[in-house]
């Protein structure tokens, strides 16, 4: 089957995330790190991204000042996202001027998705159809979320080359039936999305 859809990831290809930014204007980097490893957020995070709430999450955080910081994040959001990853937005909009269909999907936080829409509102627009994990309940590279987009936005996986920075996840297309390109750079992007014909 033709590839007619270019379906994104996000968070590290479009748009760079630094969770710890999040409590930097009240400790340094170093201590916001250090505050995320004892609580365990990366953890936490995941489970948010599969549906669960940072709010909850923070009732279980035994020591008080821990909890009542992690239960800011939700209202902080907007800082952990304050650049768009160089290049990769030319490469959309490029594609978008040839006529390609564009979707997304991202594992991201249901409570943090309108945040991160407040501080990047493009990302509300340039997409046909966006799968945000976390209103899923379901999690890349796990292959449901891509044939949840497939179902979604109607459309074959095997007309889809999927982008995204973790390899895992682009394993996860390739299970589902779609090509992947594993994200590095926007020049090497480009180049694979012109080997498929895209540009």
């Amino acid at each position: 089957m033709t590839l007619t859809t270019v379906v994104f990831d996000i968070g590290g290809v479009l748009v760079d995330w630094q969770p710890h930014l999040a409590w930097t204007d009240e400790m340094t980097p170093a201590d916001a790190r250090a505050f995320m490893d004892r609580i365990g957020f990366n953890q936490i995070n995941l489970a948010c991204d599969a549906g669960a709430s940072f709010t909850a999450a923070a009732r279980e955080i035994a020591v008080t000042e821990d909890a009542a910081r992690l239960a800011q994040y939700v209202a902080r959001y907007p800082q952990t996202v304050p650049q768009k990853v160089p290049g990769t937005w030319d490469v959309l909009y490029e594609l978008k001027a040839a006529g390609v269909s564009l979707h997304a999907i991202t594992n991201w936080s249901a409570e943090t998705w309108p945040q991160g829409l407040k501080a990047h509102p493009e990302l509300g627009e340039v997409f046909g159809t966006t799968i945000v994990s976390g209103q899923e309940g379901i999690v890349k590279p796990s292959t449901a979320i891509f044939h949840r987009l497939c179902e979604q936005a109607q459309i074959a996986p095997e007309a889809c080359v999927f982008i995204d920075d973790g390899l895992h996840n682009c394993i996860g297309a390739k299970a589902a039936g779609m090509d992947a390109i594993h994200f590095k750079e926007a020049d090497r992007l480009r180049t694979e999305l012109q080997l498929r014909g895209f540009l």
